[in-house]
């Protein structure tokens, strides 16, 4: 479990033209060089190449994970497909383009997303809900960092299911952080009624949408709202508490009440493109501010207005990140060896310097009490130019931590820098509050498709809960045989291990992405 802080809070802001090593998606990191990889580096500070590339743990490592990233990727292209063939023809029979292809065309060229929350919502319900209804990612628009929450109308016409609101709020969270203008692509029927219990009243469900506008309009960070599509009841909030918005004739409606409503309260029947249509909020009510006449236009106005927002105060911050990356240096081995060093048999052991020799600039780490308490490996390097601080659990992770874990939790806890939690392997009890995991607030949180989380590991888990049922049925003079010991173990153990993966923490949203 890598955690990363970044040593400068106020770098914290991304609103920059900042370019990623190479091209970047949640589900790759794609380097390359010309470098000579066999090379041993020189300088007291470099990373050593301590990896035996003919090993069997190595070639073993490289095949198994090749096939859990395969799996990865299969059910990654499973749900960009959204919502089927039926429901992607009927979308774009009405002049719509997908929301990916919608934010694609308001990235600037050739320039990378980063997609957050792909698998949310996976086999979370009974109905699928590929990636939760809604697609949220971070990418460039004339070299600013936006936060992009585009609506799947392909997926339950871009309703609501809870999952829907957490991704959501999760991503206005990471865009206060980080201090990202929003970019909404609207295009949603609103709560998804049969689920309007979960999805409506509480503090942290659909309602803190709105609160999140509002307060991240009042400290600066510019909301954006492109209506390409429906905006019905309580969605309606979000164009008309935008700083700027633009609504598409003839496809983009606003209504709190659409014409079903309207017509059971008051027998009244009236065309949505009537109530609450382009011409209505640009001409009439005032609550967009620019007109288009298709998806096209919207999208270049939306790209305008990026290109002409003045974000006071960061204009530092820019300057200093443009230095930084433009004098880094790749890592000096091959990032594609970092899916045959992590194993995915978690009782494997592996030296985790490994790993972040391919990840530092310039495999450069200066190791900080690299002699003491040797579980934990602490120390200081750069990322991209960007100076971070490191401390990654190593091997006996767990143990290591539970010697002084209050003094750790609260060190965690109170660090006023930008925090990055990856987990390339177990992350179980103390070790995950001590490592910055979910409840300690991490700026980012990742999982590698391999990667286990849980009060402990499963066979552990089994093993504490069949001594329990024993005890209980000895209690009340039931003979317990080994082979039903067995059973329940293997039973329970594979409920853990479910329950463990990073599949299912990335469906509730635990974590951002798989890297």
């Amino acid at each position: 479990m890598l955690g990363f802080l970044v040593r400068s809070a106020k770098s914290s802001s991304v609103s920059s033209p900042y370019r990623w090593r190479s091209s970047i998606s949640s589900t790759q990191m794609m380097y390359s060089s010309n470098r000579d990889y066999g090379t041993q580096p020189q300088g007291h500070n470099v990373l050593p190449d301590g990896i035996d590339r003919t090993s069997d743990s190595f070639i073993r490592n490289s095949k198994e994970m090749e096939s859990v990233i395969s799996q990865l990727h299969s059910r990654i292209n499973q749900v960009t497909q959204g919502g089927g063939a039926a429901a992607i023809k009927r979308h774009k029979s009405r002049n719509k383009l997908l929301p990916r292809e919608r934010i694609d065309r308001l990235l600037d060229s050739s320039s990378s997303f980063l997609e957050l929350s792909q698998l949310a919502g996976h086999e979370l319900y009974e109905e699928c809900l590929p990636s939760g209804g809604i697609i949220t990612g971070i990418g460039p628009i004339h070299g600013k960092l936006c936060m992009f929450i585009a609506n799947d109308a392909t997926v339950k016409g871009g309703t609501y299911y809870p999952i829907t609101v957490k991704k959501h709020l999760r991503a206005q969270e990471i865009a206060a952080k980080c201090r990202l203008p929003c970019i909404y692509l609207v295009d949603s029927g609103g709560a998804f009624l049969p689920k309007q219990a979960d999805v409506f009243p509480d503090k942290d469900n659909f309602g803190r949408v709105f609160y999140n506008q509002a307060l991240m309009s009042s400290q600066g960070i510019p909301q954006i709202a492109l209506v390409l599509g429906s905006c019905t009841a309580g969605g309606a909030y979000i164009p008309a508490m935008a700083d700027e918005s633009v609504m598409v004739k003839g496809n983009g409606t606003i209504f709190l009440a659409g014409p079903p409503l309207v017509k059971a309260a008051t027998g009244e029947e009236v065309s949505s493109e009537d109530l609450g249509g382009a011409d209505v909020h640009c001409k009439i009510s005032g609550v967009s501010d620019y007109l288009a006449q298709d998806e096209l236009h919207a999208l270049c106005i939306g790209r305008n207005i990026v290109k002409n927002l003045h974000m006071a105060g960061n204009e530092g911050v820019i300057r200093n990140l443009q230095g930084m990356i433009s004098d880094y240096k790749e890592p000096l081995y091959d990032v594609k060896e970092l899916q045959s060093i992590a194993p995915t048999d978690l009782k494997q052991s592996f030296d985790i310097r490994s790993l972040i020799a391919r990840i530092v600039d310039g495999s450069e780490f200066d190791e900080f009490k690299q002699l003491y308490g040797t579980t934990l490996v602490t120390g200081f390097g750069r990322i991209l130019g960007q100076p971070v601080g490191f401390m990654v659990g190593s091997k006996s992770e767990a143990n290591g931590i539970a010697k002084a874990g209050a003094k750790m939790v609260m060190a965690v806890s109170c660090a006023k820098v930008p925090k990055i939690t990856i987990v390339v392997g177990g992350s179980f009890g103390a070790g995950n509050y001590a490592m910055c995991g979910r409840a300690y607030s991490p700026d980012f949180m990742f999982f590698w498709p391999n990667a286990k989380i849980g009060v402990m590991g499963g066979a552990q888990a089994a093993g504490v809960m069949s001594e329990i049922e024993k005890s209980k049925k000895k209690k009340e003079g039931i003979q317990w045989s080994k082979e039903d010991e067995e059973k329940s173990k293997a039973k329970f153990n594979e409920a853990y291990d479910k329950e463990s993966s990073a599949y299912y923490s990335t469906r509730i949203l635990l974590t951002l992405a798989k890297s």
